[in-house]
């Protein structure tokens, strides 16, 4: 399989949770393979941007490899820094609406969780192609802060380090009047969320030519 872009990502692996997502978002990034969603009217619609990259919180943002690197450097240096980034846990999750969109955010003490994250973009920069013109453009339409223009110039993308907030994506940007009802919707297909949520993983995952991501390989954080 060839793939466009890569990505570090937390693949939920507790199986209820991970069912839940790719059900929801009707892909399963696991698997590589499309699902049947619930019945719900508008559900395919409010998941159609982020079904493409599957339920996963991301640790380092989808980038494109730098000239004169490749796949297999790539895992190798992916084995080599999941084996000195030690696992971490937090509170558990909790559904909440952020920016406008439904997401499962973790709670309580997220030092350990940042440490990973930070791990993951400082240990695989090299690997990542520089950002292309009109990337930057796109960005910079957010109204991006100057702290996060400066990290976007740096490691390619405005939310890392200290502006780096991790959250499991459920929905698209959602007009206010319609956030109440999906919340409860969604609270309604949540399985039971364990009292901590951990990440003793990571997962590469890359971009199909179809615009899907799916996962490639998973290593265990043993440092």
């Amino acid at each position: 399989m060839t793939y466009t872009r890569f990505a570090i990502y937390d693949a939920p692996s507790d199986d209820a949770l991970a069912e839940f997502g790719a059900t929801w978002l009707g892909w399963d990034i696991r698997t590589g393979c499309a699902t049947d969603q619930p019945d719900v009217h508008g559900l395919d619609d409010i998941t159609m941007t982020p079904r493409k990259y599957g339920f996963h919180g991301t640790l380092k943002p989808p980038f494109r490899l730098a000239t004169g690197t490749d796949v297999g450097g790539l895992q190798v240096a992916v084995t080599e820094m999941a084996a000195t980034c030690a696992p971490t846990k937090s509170g558990g999750l909790a559904l909440t609406t952020l920016g406008g969109f439904l997401a499962l955010i973790p709670t309580g003490d997220l030092s350990g969780l940042e440490r990973v994250a930070g791990a993951c973009v400082r240990a695989l920069d090299p690997f990542r192609a520089p950002q292309s013109k009109a990337d930057l453009i796109r960005r910079r339409k957010a109204g991006l802060s100057a702290r996060q223009e400066t990290l976007m110039l740096r490691w390619g993308y405005p939310y890392v380090m200290e502006e780096f907030r991790f959250h499991l994506t459920l929905s698209a940007r959602m007009p206010d009047q319609d956030r109440a009802q999906w919340f409860q919707t969604a609270q309604a297909n949540l399985p039971p969320l364990n009292e901590i949520y951990a990440i003793d993983s990571i997962a590469l995952c890359g971009e199909r030519a179809d615009g899907r991501f799916e996962l490639i390989q998973r290593y265990a954080l043993t440092g």
